[in-house]
């Protein structure tokens, strides 16, 4: 049993759990609580660690037995957990590494664009949403939170496993090459002429969604192929961004799955 703050499993998991240069370094990123631990796919764990309370009260999940596992002194994997109550259970997991040209080359994609999001809560809804809506992958500008963080992946709710993403320094080269694909860039913008529900989205799409706070910037506005807006009453000025990804990506499902 680790008892013992200092110990250098303890202090890795620390620096994965605070430092984006520490999950790159390592390449990997640390899930707690049950659900997301015996979701993630086996082959890509590659360490667990269990509280000892846990531990006395479950042993070791059953989809873990092959895996390597510590078990930790209570006090100490209090220390280890970015959560304030924690669940008694975190896994170190391999990072994901698409090959984009697969996502991009797939028949009639259903794809999201973010550019900036900042908010982990934010961006980890849009996984789950996009999982729902069935989108074939997600494409994060560089500015956008870390995919990774603790928080994030928490908010994806295990979606993180299961949708395609990766990200790009330069979106504006990305929408070039998203049409050069032959996918149609849609804009989330109030200057949209026509109403999300009212252009088709059964070939190749893109929706671009920006910044919580300023939106898509101009230039990528600009060079999207079309721009559309979300119909909005009383004196808002713009959607929470998970939630327009949300009505832009099943308003996409909707018509691709709608009777003929």
């Amino acid at each position: 049993m680790i008892t013992s703050s200092s110990n250098r499993h303890v202090k890795q998991v620390i620096q994965l759990q605070k430092k984006n240069r520490a999950r790159k370094e390592e390449d990997c990123f640390v899930v707690e609580g049950r659900k997301m631990a015996l979701e993630a796919p086996a082959d890509r764990i590659r360490q667990v660690y269990l509280s000892a309370s846990f531990y006395e009260q479950y042993k070791i999940p059953e989809k873990l037995a092959e895996v390597p596992v510590e078990i930790v002194e209570d006090r100490v994997f209090a220390q280890m957990s970015d959560t304030k109550t924690p669940q008694g259970i975190l896994c170190l997991v391999k990072q994901y590494h698409y090959d984009r040209e697969e996502i991009l080359g797939k028949t009639k994609p259903l794809l999201l664009v973010l550019e900036d999001l900042q908010d982990p809560g934010n961006v980890g809804t849009i996984f789950r949403t996009a999982e729902g809506a069935g989108a074939d992958g997600i494409i994060l500008g560089s500015g956008c939170v870390d995919i990774y963080h603790p928080k994030t992946i928490r908010s994806t709710m295990g979606s993180v496993y299961r949708v395609p993403f990766f990200y790009e320094d330069d979106l504006t080269k990305t929408i070039q090459e998203l049409r050069k694909c032959g996918i149609r860039t849609y804009a989330a913008d109030l200057s949209g002429k026509n109403s999300y529900d009212q252009e088709d989205y059964q070939s190749g799409t893109a929706f671009l969604i920006g910044n919580e706070g300023k939106g898509l910037s101009p230039g990528l506005i600009r060079e999207a192929d079309c721009r559309i807006r979300i119909p909005m009453e009383g004196k808002l000025e713009s959607l929470n961004a998970a939630v327009a990804a949300a009505l832009l990506l099943y308003e996409g499902h909707r018509q691709r799955t709608a009777s003929p």
